[in-house]
């Protein structure tokens, strides 16, 4: 098997690494890894890893860190009694060819790893869906769940806390990095379901056309000096985790500003601000996989798997067309994709999508 391990701190260096090919022993499946997707998100998971355990899902040397990925892979061999060759399942892969796990909680439409490196961290990442029966499939999207899928449901769920919240009385929701698919995502959920909020987004001079492009908001702006809001009541939604972004936000809004929430790091490098306290609400981080389990609770896992299916295909109608997906080849060109990403150069009309 092959892995590609990305330096700790750095990033930017990137290794494949050879081993053998692990031999599941009993009650372990080993899954080939048939695709996944390289975005903005994946680099998230590298800058936090740390700090939410993200670099501990796929163990690596020290030093060296395993990028998680969402794809498909299929069961390539099993010493499960309930889990067969052949089998594909979606979920949370490492930047490899291979991955050994050990399937619990076995159901028709999905299983957990058990593997016990695992346990300390969320369980919304520990979990595969199986293809066969699972209602969220569609062999047509599969580049779609890719790209999109797990960022959708952070997008619909920021919607839905902010819902629960009647918005924080705001009138608009400004959301930086407006050409990333979390904030994609969001913008339609909150056009769906909050249809009285009106929708900003911020992006790089660069991305300006494509973002207005997709039609996902009323307004869209560039970063800078230029960057004017509407003098009315405002949560905002940051994806950069750009401390100057951040901080003329909370200055241009003022009081106006009635909630701020913190969810990725695509602006590498921008994130240390000067020390002092930004005006306003101290920014809230909004970490997905704790809302999810607060959310199922309340809906029921039934309730929540419709109401999440149902946004998801208004979504992947609407962003139709909007993104080119790309398709390569071997993990030398998942090394080229996230170096890319990382270096904030990836076209935000192309989706990447890697087959080792």
């Amino acid at each position: 098997m092959q892995t590609v391990e990305t330096a700790r701190p750095g990033l930017a260096e990137t290794r494949i690494t050879d081993a053998a090919t692990p031999v599941p022993a009993e009650g372990q499946a080993l899954l080939r890894v048939e695709s996944f997707s390289v975005t903005a998100n994946n680099i998230t998971y590298a800058v936090i890893g740390d700090m939410f355990g993200y670099w501990n899902f796929f163990p690596a040397p020290e030093g060296w860190g395993v990028v998680p990925m969402w794809g498909h892979a299929v069961v390539e061999a099993s010493r499960h009694p309930d889990l067969v060759a052949g089998e594909r399942v979606y979920g949370y892969l490492p930047m490899a060819t291979h991955l050994l796990v050990e399937p619990g909680k076995l159901s028709a439409g999905g299983f957990t790893d058990m593997a016990a490196h695992r346990q300390p961290m969320s369980p919304f990442y520990n979990q595969y869906s199986r293809l066969a029966a699972d209602p969220e499939h569609d062999p047509a999207r599969e580049d779609a769940r890719m790209l999109f899928g797990p960022l959708f449901k952070t997008g619909f769920l920021i919607e839905a806390f902010m819902r629960d919240a009647d918005w924080f009385g705001a009138e608009q929701c400004v959301m930086t990095s407006a050409s990333s698919k979390t904030a994609m995502a969001l913008a339609h959920c909150i056009a769906t379901a909050s249809p009285g909020v009106k929708r900003i987004g911020l992006t790089s001079p660069a991305n300006l056309d494509f973002v207005k492009t997709s039609g996902l908001y009323h307004d869209v702006q560039p970063y800078g000096s230029e960057c004017e809001f509407a003098q009315v009541s405002a949560v905002s939604v940051d994806f950069a985790g750009n401390s100057a972004v951040l901080r003329q936000i909370h200055e241009t809004l003022g009081e106006h500003l009635k909630y701020s929430c913190t969810v990725g790091m695509t602006h590498v490098g921008a994130r240390e601000g000067s020390g002092d306290p930004l005006p306003g609400p101290a920014p809230t981080l909004f970490f997905a996989p704790d809302h999810a389990v607060s959310i199922v609770k309340r809906m029921g896992p039934d309730g929540f798997a419709k109401a999440v299916a149902s946004s998801w295909s208004g979504f992947v109608g609407a962003v139709d067309g909007v993104i080119r997906v790309d398709h390569r080849d071997g993990l030398a060109n998942a090394q080229a994709a996230f170096r890319e990403t990382l270096a904030g150069k990836a076209d935000p009309a192309v989706g990447i999508v890697v087959r080792p």
